[in-house]
């Protein structure tokens, strides 16, 4: 195998429906300017709350890792 060099960038992605659909929303906005992502692995799950205890948000943090050019 080549050798390579790869990138590590922490991503916070919301939805408003579900933890699955935040991850995706972080991972498709990175993909609109990354290329070559590689791995997206999440680190933590949270919700935003509002004053009355309801969710408003979900949130994943992700590590996206992507392959630096030339490398």
């Amino acid at each position: 195998m080549p050798e390579s060099v790869y990138k590590v960038i922490e991503l916070i992605g919301t939805s408003t429906e579900s933890w699955e659909k935040a991850a995706a929303n972080a991972v498709g906005q990175a993909a609109k300017t990354l290329r070559d992502l590689r791995v997206a692995e999440v680190v933590k799950l949270d919700m935003q709350l509002d004053g009355k205890g309801q969710v408003e948000a979900y949130r994943a943090k992700l590590n996206v890792s992507f392959k630096f050019e030339g490398s």
